[in-house]
């Protein structure tokens, strides 16, 4: 189970997990740790399938924290590059 306070984890297919997060399919892919900057991991915010057509299956619940916990990140830190150019 993911996240505080969820009820039960959500797994969807690429299309419709990019729909129900309200981002496009290739963000949502190029999220996965496999890449550079990706923080999604594998086991908990996706699933491979079983062959190589087969869709790759989101936990979209935990999608939606990852998201949130990665926007208060960047928040964050943005606020803290301000703050230190203010300090010079």
């Amino acid at each position: 189970m993911s996240g505080q306070g969820q009820v039960e984890d959500r797994w969807l297919k690429t299309s419709d997990a990019a729909h129900f997060c309200g981002v496009s399919q290739w963000y949502l892919k190029q999220c996965r740790d496999c890449y550079e900057d990706g923080f999604l991991l594998e086991r908990e915010h996706y699933i491979l399938g079983a062959s190589r057509t087969a869709p790759i299956k989101w936990n979209v619940n935990a999608v939606m924290d990852a998201f949130h916990e990665r926007g208060k990140f960047i928040r964050a830190a943005d606020q803290a590059l301000k703050e230190a150019r203010k300090g010079k």
